[in-house]
């Protein structure tokens, strides 16, 4: 894990030509110190309930099936009692809307708590250091353990790092293939590694890129790969919650016997901060939080727990590293001022869009059709005559049964007179989550054709699911034209 603490650029010997810099700075790694409290506890908390719905999530079953799964070789997507089509891709579009519009809103109020509590990348990472402090030890181990030579000691402590890293990883990649491949019939495959190609692949390929993002790349991804890190301070304002270090109450900082009394700073010419460094070794970025609002922050608040740790041990008040709001640290404001100041217009905007577009969301899940309905024209023939005169028109109709019950469809068309459907006769049944084409022919007397004129006239049809257990009568009603030769 690499640290923003760099050395100076290398330069070569100079000589007549001048001398060589180097444009690429050095990195440290990082030692990242374990942490406890109460935004530490918060942390595992997301950690465990995100992981327990990802990992366990492909095992629930549902209706004698995987509750959740994207089926893409049968183009159905089942989540819970849903059945969605490709053509149901505005759902998709709704969530990532609701999705962007959270973080912005989440944002405003409290800065980076996406990034810093639940984003995959902060908690892969907080797994994968778990691992590392289980097997290597405490940051003052891991570091002898890597400034000193190979022993055996070493190679099996990195060995089985190595290990655990690479079968989470795989397990992972294993798990996100799940919700593509019903995941115990992947089970069963990988019993005798009998994965078929792009299974392989995706199972390596999303192992590899959690072993390599959470394992080694870690702070990496979120300085320099993660786009938010970029564009977050268009989000904050001075009202925004962010974790901020009181320099009026922390400066001048500096050490000082355990005994000094908090009462006894002043006349000292001390602040509370005993510049301990602690805040920077838990980081898991790196920064000196000292320094003030920095875009490597991920918002994890473990300079918080640990600083209110060294503040207890002091006998001095918790939050010298708090969350605060910029107008609040300035003005000296108390937590009931700052948060008075959370409902201010732009957040107001934020929640009204969400409401929103979560009432929209809700609403179009709640009235969705049982069915879906796509209709083609024949390409053979845009159309012929028939007995009597009669012009005829043929379609393909794709119904797509959308409830996990065999339903039952009766085809009608409207909009040109005397236009009646001559084929299929009486009902059409399309089975459970099936996708059935119904060939349709539709004819209409010669005087209607002669009345039309030649070309394209718009015709609808009329697709009604006949009352069964599962409901009443519902129609769905689909735009085509129908065509009279010149």
């Amino acid at each position: 894990m690499s640290d923003t603490h760099a050395a100076g650029p290398a330069k070569a010997a100079p000589d007549a030509a001048g001398e060589i810099v180097s444009l690429y700075a050095a990195q440290k790694k990082i030692y990242a110190r374990a942490v406890s409290g109460w935004f530490a506890t918060w942390r595992w908390v997301l950690v465990w309930g995100t992981q327990l719905l990802f990992y366990g999530l492909p095992w629930l079953q549902w209706n004698g099936r995987q509750a959740v799964l994207f089926d893409l070789g049968a183009r159905r997507f089942y989540i819970g009692g849903l059945v969605l089509y490709p053509q149901d891709f505005i759902y998709l579009t709704g969530l990532l809307i609701l999705s962007a519009y959270g973080l912005f809103l989440f944002t405003a109020v409290a800065g980076r708590l996406w990034c810093g509590y639940a984003c995959p990348q902060t908690v892969y990472t907080e797994i994968y250091m778990w691992f590392e402090n289980r097997i290597e030890g405490d940051r003052a181990k891991r570091m002898r353990l890597d400034a000193g030579p190979w022993t055996g000691e070493k190679v099996l402590r990195k060995g089985g790092k190595q290990f655990v890293w690479i079968a989470f990883g795989l397990w992972t990649g294993f798990t996100f293939v799940g919700y593509f491949t019903p995941i115990r019939t992947l089970a069963a495959e990988a019993m005798t590694l009998g994965f078929g190609p792009w299974e392989w692949f995706w199972i390596l390929f999303y192992g590899f890129a959690t072993y390599g993002n959470a394992g080694y790349m870690r702070e990496q991804v979120c300085k320099y790969m993660c786009p938010y890190a970029r564009f977050q301070s268009a989000m904050f304002d001075h009202d925004t919650m962010i974790i901020s270090y009181d320099a009026s109450r922390g400066e001048p900082r500096g050490s000082r016997p355990k005994s000094m009394a908090h009462a006894a700073l002043k006349e000292a010419g001390k602040g509370d901060c005993i510049d301990c460094t602690l805040c920077v070794q838990v980081c898991p970025t790196g920064i000196d939080i000292r320094k003030g609002l920095q875009y490597e922050c991920i918002g994890c608040a473990a300079c918080i727990d640990v600083c209110d740790s060294v503040m207890d041990k002091m006998n001095y008040p918790r939050g010298l590293i708090r969350y605060a709001t910029q107008n609040g640290i300035a003005q000296h404001w108390t937590r009931e001022q700052m948060l008075r100041r959370v409902l201010r217009p732009r957040v107001l905007v934020y929640t009204a869009i969400m409401v929103f577009i979560v009432a929209a969301f809700a609403a179009s899940l709640a009235l969705r059709a049982p069915f879906r309905v796509d209709v083609v024209r024949d390409r053979g023939a845009l159309a012929r005559l028939v007995d009597d005169g009669r012009i005829e028109n043929v379609y393909r109709l794709q119904v797509m049964n959308a409830l996990e019950s065999a339903q039952r469809f009766r085809i009608e068309v409207e909009g040109l007179s005397g236009a009646v459907v001559s084929a299929p006769r009486g009902e059409v049944e399309v089975g459970p989550t099936e996708a059935r084409w119904v060939p349709v022919a539709v004819q209409i007397p010669p005087q209607t054709a002669a009345s039309l004129g030649g070309g394209a006239h718009p015709l609808r049809f009329t697709i009604t699911r006949l009352a069964d257990a599962a409901g009443g009568d519902v129609a769905v009603r689909e735009k085509s034209t129908f065509v009279v030769p010149r």
